[in-house]
Formats: C-alpha cells, structure tokens, sequence
C-alpha cells in the first residue's frame, strides 16, 4: 500500500495541477506520480482540445504547459489562457532558443523550465508560483521558532507539503519527507523516537530498514543545504532518535550526523 492511500494525505482543498504534455511517457509515468508524490491534485492532457474541455467542468490552479503540442502550440495556448483568467503557468520545453523563453514569459507564463524537467524542481517551482500568486489553500500551518519575531522560524506550509526556512526560503517535500517532519513538528522539540518515525512510515515496522530512516533524514539535510543554503536543526538525539529543534537551543545531547555517520552508522553497542 502506498504513503498516499495510508496516510490519505490530499486535503479537502489542495493545489489543482493540469500538466499538458503530448508526451505520453512523460505525462503519465513521470510528470502525474511525481508531482502526487509532492502532494498535488494531478490532471493530465495531451491536446489543447483536451485542456479547454476539461476546463470547461474543471478547475485548475496551475497549467504545466509544453510548448510543442499536436494540435496548438504551448505559446498560443498560453496567450489564450492568460486573456481568460489569472491561473498560474508554468511553461516546459526542450527547446535552448532565447527567444521561445522570452516568448512564453511575455506570452503570459509566469515561469519558464527546460526539459528534461526534474520533478522536485518543478514541484518547488509550483509552491513558489502558488505562494506569489495567493492561491487560496486550506492546510495547517505548524512552526517551531528559533525566536519570537514572526516569520523568523522554520515552518510547514501547504498542509506539510513545503518547509519554510525562517529566512523565507522554500524546500517542497516528498511523501515520507512530509511525514517525518509533520511528526518531529508536532512534537515542539522534543526527540521523537526511531520506532515511532518509522510506524508512521510503515505498516509493517518489522520488515522496515532502519537503514533508510537514516537515508531519509541524510538526504532531508543534503536538500536543505543545497537548495537553500540553510542547515536544517533536524538533530539526532543519541538514545532517544530524532529532535528538530530551535536554532542554538538544541540539547547538549544532541548533535547533528554527518554524511559519513548518516551513509555508515555505527552498531550500536551491546
């Protein structure tokens, strides 16, 4: 069974996604699973036709357009859409050409991505684009502060889906990603246990690696700092598991894991 149909994990009001490619690989075994993996309501259409009659009983937040369709080009399309409405528009390309990326901004897209895509970029692009153009969402909003100015705390965002550094900086998170860090949040910097992470994980916590617990959380580090260039005070407490913690209250007991640590743990000793 998968993370999404355990945890039910789509809210009664979540991101509306239209992903507009004719490539039927690409649309259906990359672009739709990997961007519901990230949270989002998925719809996907190979033909402007298909589009401009789904929306006609439809609603969507969001278009992820390619420029290059069977029946209309993604720039014409985009035109069209932006006379009709204010929806968000992400365009998609394989083309290099300066002057197809200045058409489709100046056509009406709001953002502009080449091909070959990755999936959690256009995952935090969409986020991004649905925050700047206020995208009403209902969806709980935790903090954790580092101190008691407001903003200036790490955050979860879109009901988990995204982590807000407490300089404003955005990191779109996976299924399990989402799922630990929801747990660590709720529990207001006190350790939460491995066991009780990996139950929240697993429905068969006796067949779970450990191993990749601490895959999860290495990677969750490595993202944050490479995307954000923000270290993520997702603590390891020794004996306890894991604590996510205020910027320089962490407990003396707890200390970040390195890459080597977090690839190579230790036995624990008998």
């Amino acid at each position: 069974m998968s993370y999404l149909s355990r945890m039910n994990v789509l809210p009664p009001r979540t991101l509306r996604v239209m992903v507009l490619e004719d490539d039927e690989l690409l649309r259906e075994r990359i672009l739709l699973p990997g961007l519901t993996d990230f949270g989002f309501n998925v719809t996907g259409a190979r033909s402007a036709a298909e589009l401009y009659r789904r929306m006609l009983t439809e609603h969507f937040d969001v278009i992820v357009l390619d420029i290059g369709l069977p029946d209309e080009d993604g720039l014409t399309v985009a035109r069209h859409l932006r006379k009709l409405s204010s929806i968000g528009i992400i365009m998609l390309t394989g083309s290099k050409r300066r002057a197809d990326q200045i058409g489709a901004l100046s056509g009406g897209a709001d953002l502009f991505l080449s091909k070959p895509v990755d999936v959690e970029l256009l995952a935090a692009n969409l986020h991004s684009l649905a925050r700047r153009l206020q995208i009403p969402l209902r969806g709980s909003l935790q903090r954790l502060g580092a101190v008691d100015e407001p903003g200036k705390c790490w955050r979860l965002e879109t009901d988990g889906w995204c982590l807000i550094s407490p300089e404003g900086a955005m990191v779109a998170l996976s299924v399990p990603e989402r799922c630990v860090m929801q747990r660590l949040f709720a529990a207001h910097g006190h350790p939460v246990s491995r066991e009780a992470l990996i139950g929240a994980l697993s429905e068969d916590v006796y067949e779970f690696d450990p191993h990749r617990l601490e895959m999860l959380v290495y990677r969750l580090r490595r993202k944050c700092s490479e995307q954000i260039g923000s270290a993520l005070p997702l603590m390891t407490a020794r004996g306890a598991g894991y604590v996510f913690v205020s910027e320089g209250a962490a407990d003396k007991n707890a200390t970040a894991e390195g890459q080597e640590q977090a690839l190579n743990p230790q036995p624990a000793a008998t």
